[in-house]
């Protein structure tokens, strides 16, 4: 046999077995990203700058998603707005190595519907008064055009990214006069795909919390440990750390308290702190979109308060745990009830502190008290639980290297914990799971 024969074998071998490989790798993984109009999402970046209430967010465009760098010498960081999730996750999902073409084959369908930012109209836009008819496009699109697509489980098998809290698209279809956000999530005709958001409700079975997008968006496995490597090597000279805005009210909140007893403390001698708490002014929005406000305090200090606003769950909670820095919740819905595909509940006493807030709101319980009485060798494991968090909440950049990609990020979990949501369901439901 010449030569040319046998390595002409050997190639055919190394071929068979690459497919064999991915064919046993992706089994039960494979996922179809379904081809929508381009008015559902492409479209919808083009009125980046046409709400008045918002700040521009066509700046936050750039990157696919990411932003502007924070100066033209960075590799990782970016002035990130979460309401780019959608586009980020869209990127992301282009290089998922177990695409299929076939959507019989699939065993979940990605709708690429940029939802959040086509609910801006009905927000801030024109159309405010007809919030009920939010996503209506989408499903006439999924209805008309390959119907057994959505048919074949009835959209159990559907999943998309919404970049905004779920109570955003959570107002009654028949509220008169109409309250904030659209009713997407209320149409029956989306009850059964599953929703990816920034922030859920407690009981519908759809929905599920995915990390607020951070500043960092490493390209490389060796940005990313040098990262980590700062982070570990940080000195925590502050015990506690608050970055926001509120608490200036005369009624009685838990920022409110937070603020007064920050600004009230004093550090003892026999402290191991130079200073016991610090607040990061992130008023007005300052802060959101340039990290450098708050990640080098939280760099130094050994826990980040995270209490809730509007809404239970903030952006924060993700940048402490990126910066090695523990997280301090005052309620369950704020991360404990939310994220659990990328902060497991079964975990949450190994790498946060829970201090209810009716207690220091209401019975005077002094948040400082309770952080320094944590013996300090608990404060250790505790954060370096923290850093080996952070690989799993950060979402790492479109196009990295081999090598982090070896690392699971939060898209990567997103995708893993969507696919066995979708399993479940479809086997609670007694049907089929396309093999």
């Amino acid at each position: 046999m010449s030569k040319f024969h046998v390595m002409l074998l050997v190639l055919v071998a190394l071929l068979w077995n690459s497919g064999a490989s991915e064919a046993e790798e992706c089994e039960k993984r494979w996922i179809h990203i379904r081809k929508l109009p381009s008015s559902l999402n492409l479209d919808l970046l083009a009125n980046c700058s046409e709400y008045p209430m918002l700040d521009d967010l066509c700046p936050f465009l750039a990157n696919h998603g990411l932003g502007q760098k924070t100066h033209n010498h960075s590799h990782s960081w970016y002035r990130t707005d979460p309401s780019m999730l959608e586009l980020i996750f869209h990127r992301r999902m282009l290089e998922y190595p177990c695409l299929t073409q076939d959507p019989l084959q699939a065993n979940a369908i990605y709708l690429p519907y940029y939802a959040a930012l086509d609910s801006l109209r009905y927000l801030y836009g024109p159309e405010y008064n007809s919030s009920a008819k939010h996503g209506l496009s989408l499903f006439h699109f999924l209805q008309s055009d390959n119907p057994q697509i959505w048919n074949r489980h009835m959209g159990h098998d559907h999943f998309l990214v919404m970049a905004r809290p779920a109570w955003d698209f959570s107002q009654p279809l028949f509220n008169d006069p109409p309250v904030w956000g659209t009713s997407f999530l209320e149409l029956p005709q989306f009850f059964n795909l599953t929703a990816l958001t920034l922030e859920s409700r407690a009981w519908p079975w759809q929905e599920h919390a995915v990390p607020y997008p951070t500043s960092f968006h490493p390209p490389n496995l060796g940005l990313f440990e040098s990262w980590l490597n700062r982070v570990r090597r940080s000195k925590r000279s502050v015990l506690a750390i608050f970055a926001g805005g509120g608490g200036v009210s005369a009624t009685p909140n838990i920022r409110r308290s937070i603020r007064s007893e920050c600004e009230n403390a004093t550090t003892s001698s026999d402290s191991s702190y130079d200073t016991l708490c610090e607040i990061v002014d992130c008023s007005n929005g300052i802060c959101e979109h340039d990290p450098i406000r708050f990640m080098r305090p939280m760099l130094s200090a050994s826990f980040c308060l995270q209490p809730p606003g509007d809404t239970p769950t903030r952006r924060s909670t993700f940048d402490a745990i990126l910066a090695g820095c523990i997280p301090v919740f005052f309620e369950e819905l704020s991360a404990k009830a939310q994220y659990g595909w990328h902060l497991p509940e079964s975990e949450f006493e190994e790498f946060s502190v829970f201090i209810p807030k009716e207690e220091v709101v209401f019975r005077g319980m002094r948040i400082l008290d309770v952080l320094q009485r944590i013996p300090r060798t608990r404060v250790r494991r505790m954060r370096e639980k923290v850093l080996e968090l952070i690989p799993s909440v950060l979402y790492r950049k479109h196009n990295s290297s081999p090598g982090l990609k070896t690392k699971k990020d939060a898209v990567d979990l997103a995708i893993d914990g969507t696919l066995d949501k979708i399993r479940s369901r479809l086997r609670d439901l007694h049907l089929d799971f396309v093999m």
